[in-house]
């Protein structure tokens, strides 16, 4: 109705909104011109009434009683051109198309009913064919993407972007399984979501569901919002035919973890509502980072872990398996550890943490220190809280001068080493992670005892340190922890 009334043929009546607000969003498909009080009968619904209501009765009650059938029946709005018969629309009209939220607009001037008609059907039928083109278009769209094997959370943003609005995909147990949230803030999403301010609708196949496709309120769209929705539904369910609704909960874990890792999330909050609506709630609980190094699936390390009565996430990342865990009250101890993550592999467990923060660092710590692990180190459990430099550095996270400072004391031994292909960064390493045993260090460098002492003079001259003096020690041992990791395997 709105659009209709700013349609310039019907500027030219100059029109007056008498019953406007929400009553002008009153979708229109058709219009018809009567002057009979008894026109009601002779409609459908989503009609716009032109009318100089030559024909109305002139009592109040009647008056009224004909726009109640107008508005039973649908009516879109009414459009009533004044003149010597009705100068003014009476009271009882207004009153009643107020009532029953039904647009009503008079027209000053006089103007052919005929032309109004031509120019709204003409606006409707280009609405449709834009419509059709945008259908097209869609479905051209997301087809491609089923065509190319697209994963879920493209899928889902493509959906997002095309209806202006963020869309959320669940699968059956109501975990979110990716989400798009355009500009808005990923908890209020969510909860907005759950609440109902939205539109859903199921994705499935062949009478299989898997889950479904919520977007929330946005802009009007002219293939229709549900059109939209259904598509990318239908993409996520070929999907699903392809590769198994199990790649949902692999794609769920390795985003989140991935961005969990990666920092990628301007609020806390976004990723906890995200751990939350996963099944994995960190407020208040003894959550941590667990780092499997090991080549078998991530999902059946979470198999093992759920058996084990330990609520956790897991995905693949490089050569090891990262799992965000809640263990049983009593902890998680080295036995259920070992069994989680299967015979003759390394295990690294971080430290408690309550938040998101604390489980940020506790999984890089252990990240971390797993990248560190000797080779001849399988079935071993390893505990960040048990090297506290190590849970020092990952605490201070990406800090500039933490890695300035690693950069700098190590330059000369990274030089050395790249010009000559040289082994004393490892050499070094395996020395601060065997302080007090020379012998055990020369071991976990592959070298004798006179060879790795050779390397450690080597280094001393380099770095112009006494490598017995324990600050000594300590100062390279977190220079060697702060280096990027891409920065130790380029080495």
């Amino acid at each position: 109705m709105a659009d209709v009334v700013a349609l310039p043929v019907v500027q030219d009546g100059a029109p007056r909104v008498l019953v406007g607000g929400a009553a002008l969003d009153a979708g229109v498909r058709w219009v018809h011109a009567s002057d009979s009080a008894g026109v009601a009968r002779l409609l459908d619904g989503g009609e716009l009434l032109l009318t100089t209501a030559a024909a109305w009765p002139r009592d109040a009650r009647s008056l009224r009683a004909l726009v109640r059938e107008l508005a039973a029946v649908g009516v879109s709005g009414v459009v009533v051109e004044l003149g010597d018969r009705m100068p003014r629309v009476p009271d009882a009209v207004v009153e009643a198309c107020a009532e029953a939220s039904l647009a009503l607009v008079a027209l000053a001037g006089e103007v052919k009913f005929v032309t109004v008609t031509e120019a709204v059907h003409r606006a409707l039928i280009d609405a449709q064919t834009a419509a059709l083109r945008e259908r097209q278009r869609l479905h051209e769209l997301f087809t491609a993407l089923s065509l190319r094997g697209a994963p879920a959370d493209v899928i889902v943003t493509e959906t997002a972007r095309a209806l202006d609005a963020p869309v959320v995909l669940e699968n059956l147990a109501g975990e979110v399984i990716a989400t798009e949230a355009l500009s808005r803030p990923v908890a209020e999403v969510l909860a907005l979501g759950a609440d109902g301010a939205s539109e859903r609708v199921p994705v499935q196949a062949r009478g299989v569901r898997w889950g479904s496709l919520t977007a929330l309120v946005g802009p009007p769209h002219p293939a229709g919002r549900l059109t939209v929705l259904e598509l990318g539904a239908t993409a996520l369910a070929f999907g699903c035919l392809a590769d198994g609704a199990a790649e949902w909960t692999v794609l769920a874990h390795r985003t989140l973890i991935d961005d969990l890792l990666g920092s990628r999330f301007a609020r806390v909050d976004d990723v906890a509502a995200r751990l939350a609506r996963l099944g994995f709630d960190v407020g208040g609980r003894a959550a941590c980072g667990v780092v499997v190094r090991t080549s078998e699936a991530a999902d059946r390390i979470r198999a093992r872990a759920t058996a084990e009565g330990v609520a956790a996430l897991a995905a693949r990342r490089d050569d090891a398996v990262v799992l965000l865990v809640v263990p049983p009250a009593g902890g998680l101890s080295d036995a259920a550890a070992r069994r989680i993550a299967g015979p003759a592999v390394a295990v690294v467990i971080g430290q408690p943490a309550d938040d998101v923060p604390g489980l940020l660092a506790s999984t890089r710590a252990a990240l971390e220190l797993a990248a560190r692990a000797p080779e001849d180190a399988a079935d071993t459990v390893r505990r960040v809280a048990d090297r506290p430099l190590a849970q020092l550095v990952a605490a201070l996270g990406d800090d500039r001068r933490l890695q300035e400072h690693g950069e700098r004391m190590l330059a000369p031994l990274i030089r050395y080493d790249r010009e000559r292909r040289g082994d004393l960064l490892d050499v070094l390493a395996a020395l601060v992670a065997h302080p007090g045993n020379r012998s055990a260090a020369a071991t976990a460098s592959h070298l004798s005892r006179s060879v790795f002492y050779q390397r450690l003079a080597v280094i001393a001259d380099l770095l112009a340190v006494d490598l017995d003096d324990g600050e000594v020690l300590a100062a390279l041992h977190i220079a060697l922890l702060a280096r990027p990791r891409g920065a130790r395997e380029r080495s």
